[in-house]
């Protein structure tokens, strides 16, 4: 029989966004919702990146895993986590695999296409005509063509296929006048880590670690000492090796001696460790993670490069799209080996929470159509080590997919979007993101229409801030039975109802086996379970809109009726007696 010819599809789509991790995932499904055809390639089966079942670690970010309450980042990673609360109180990132999978594999204006790796580019002077892949699982060669393409690949794959300036390593002290980066620039990055999940037995279950496994008598041979490795369901982020070598090319022989320095641990847990071994007897290996979790490669470099000290500075830039809120978490290059040095394996510099990044850090400054989001934005090695947290992707992510849909619509490049960057924020304000010390502005028919409660003050669901801050909660308080109405002078039309309610963000709601179980495994008790919404023609009111079941906070429901008022009342909670609405708009 004749040898048959790989297959080759082409696909021509208004955004493509390469890399499926949890800021490409956002990307994507922004850009989708707000009306570009999309197309997301990702090397990997499974989407989320470092937060799929691959990887396993949580997702954090501003918050600094309910440390600052209200905090957390909301718009889509919000949506996600809720979904996850409801559908996955069992903690499976199965599950949670399935979820992310989902929302982009439903999606009809979402082409995904899983298991393929971007490896060509071809370009038409300083712009990217299409991006070419090779998916494993079908021998096909993938071919896209867009006028606008995001690169969430965490390893920034399109800088060396377009010429897309970029950098690796760390800065020098005075390039920026970062206090916190070392005195000459270097080629040196944070490293990766493999972590390892543990299972509780009835009974004492013996471990025989692999030849090959590093071996480790004493606790003051692992970093942090006997401290650092009491937590043993799910360890550890400090086995941790790379920096010192090539994050990308070198990825290959680090596995295996991540795996060597995990199975190693594990075996010091077990059958060495004078203070945990008794407590760990009955405690087995249950996933081992063989594909390491990055920190750290290369950075794009935009408009602006983010830097220590526009961190310390709170980040308050005019066209700020996004924030962060973690540490300047810098790893040590040499990780687990930075104990032999007598080193610590990381310092957590101080950060605010939050912080804003600008827009002109997440796209190319040499690549007309190139943008980016994630751990490769444009940043300094410093800032870097705060804005790589996925909380943080997911904020610029979503920033990025909703830009470059705008973009794709007036037929611009990413720069042109600068002179509309305020219509930008008001965007991703309108779908639940929070961008510090920018207020909502609200459509005009809820500004001019009388709002009345059955009880407390009904103003806050109409001042443009949809979250506590500081000491003020910017929400009307309720309990079952409760209304809240807005009148209008004369028939209106009412197009869309849009409800922002209590998901509990003094709560913490993050998936995490690394921290002991602090964290929710159901919806937030003040999360509003039933609800209507009724309109009056008239003077007779009418049932628009009867939720049940409800786990979002962010919903918004069609309307297309001609009214003199709508009312929402609230039916139960999901345990709480009092819940909150933190925006009420009417269209």
């Amino acid at each position: 029989m004749a040898n048959r010819a790989f297959r080759q599809l082409t696909h021509e789509v208004d955004v493509c966004v390469v890399g499926g991790g949890m800021a490409g995932l956002t990307a994507a499904l922004a850009a989708a919702r707000h009306g570009a055809d999309v197309a997301l390639v990702q090397d990997r089966p499974v989407l989320g990146g470092n937060a799929s079942s691959e990887c396993r670690v949580h997702v954090q970010g501003a918050d600094r895993h309910n440390k600052f309450p209200n905090m957390r980042e909301t718009g889509i990673l919000e949506e996600l986590r809720m979904e996850n609360l409801y559908r996955n109180p069992q903690r499976s990132f199965s599950v949670w695999d399935t979820i992310l999978y989902e929302k982009l594999c439903l999606h009809p204006h979402i082409t995904l296409l899983l298991n393929c790796s971007c490896n060509e580019a071809e370009m038409d002077g300083d712009r990217i005509a299409t991006i070419s892949g090779w998916q494993t699982t079908t021998e096909t060669r993938h071919t896209v063509r867009a006028p606008l393409f995001a690169d969430c690949s965490g390893d920034g794959v399109l800088a060396p296929l377009t010429g897309a300036e970029y950098r690796m390593g760390r800065e020098g002290r005075d390039e920026f006048g970062e206090s916190i980066a070392p005195e000459k620039a270097d080629d040196r990055t944070m490293g990766m880590t493999c972590l390892f999940q543990t299972r509780k037995h009835d009974a004492p279950v013996p471990f025989i670690p692999p030849h090959w496994a590093e071996a480790f008598d004493h606790c003051d041979e692992l970093p942090g000492g006997e401290r650092r490795h009491r937590w043993f369901e799910m360890g550890y982020w400090w086995v941790e090796l790379g920096g010192e070598g090539h994050s990308i090319h070198d990825t290959e022989r680090l596995r295996h001696d991540l795996l060597a320095l995990a199975y190693g641990v594990w075996d010091h847990v077990k059958n060495h460790c004078p203070h945990h071994s008794e407590a760990a007897a009955n405690w087995a290996l249950d996933w081992v993670q063989f594909l390491p979790g990055k920190r750290e490669s290369r950075r794009f470099v935009g408009d602006h490069i983010l830097t220590q000290n526009d961190i310390e500075a709170e980040g308050r830039f005019d066209d700020l799209v996004a924030y962060g809120g973690w540490t300047m978490d810098d790893h040590h290059p040499a990780g687990f080996r930075a104990v032999e040095l007598g080193e610590p394996a990381t310092v957590w510099h101080p950060a605010p929470s939050p912080y804003g990044i600008p827009y002109r850090c997440l796209y190319s400054r040499n690549i007309a159509n190139l943008m980016f989001a994630g751990r490769n934005a444009s940043c300094t090695h410093a800032a870097m080590s705060s804005t790589r947290v996925m909380g943080t992707a997911c904020s610029m992510g979503q920033a990025v997919g909703t830009a470059a849909a705008m973009a794709a619509a007036r037929g611009t490049g990413p720069r042109g979007l600068l002179d509309h960057v305020g219509e930008l924020q008001q965007a991703l304000l309108d779908d639940d993101c929070y961008l510090p010390w920018i207020v909502q502005e609200l459509p005009e028919l809820t500004r001019s229409a009388v709002l009345e409660s059955s009880r407390g003050d009904p103003e806050p669901v109409r001042d443009g801030i949809n979250r506590p801050v500081a000491e003020d909660t910017h929400a009307w308080d309720c309990r079952a039975g409760d209304t809240i109405t807005y009148s209008f002078d004369r028939p209106r039309m009412v197009s869309e109802v849009a409800l922002v309610l209590d998901s509990g963000l003094d709560q913490n709601v993050t998936m995490s086996y690394h921290q002991a179980d602090d964290q929710r495994t159901s919806l937030p008790d003040a999360m509003p379970r039933a609800f209507r919404i009724d309109g009056r023609i008239e003077h007779d009111w009418r049932r628009l809109i009867h939720q049940e079941a409800n786990h979002q906070r962010h919903v918004r429901y069609p309307v297309d009726a001609e009214l003199t008022g709508v009312r929402f009342t609230l039916g139960d909670t999901w345990g709480a007696d009092e819940s909150r609405v933190y925006a009420f708009l009417i269209r």
